[in-house]
């Protein structure tokens, strides 16, 4: 599956790294591109092992918002 995150507080290479690799860790996703001009990240996940909440909890964690 696939779904583009809105996230907001990316400024610079080293946000658009973090969230990058806090969503590479989850389990399940399988491919991350984060475009840091527009704060949209696209997400190739496979739901059977990852939540859109687990995702934006991975996010959060890093100190970014993720809009709804």
């Amino acid at each position: 599956m696939q779904t583009t995150l809105d996230v907001r507080g990316m400024t610079c290479g080293h946000c658009e790294q973090a969230v990058k690799n806090a969503l590479e860790e989850l389990s399940g996703v399988t491919g991350v591109e984060v475009h840091l001009n527009t704060g949209k990240v696209d997400v190739t996940y496979d739901n059977a092992q990852v939540t859109i909440a687990k995702m934006r909890e991975a996010i959060e964690e890093q100190g970014y918002d993720v809009v709804v």
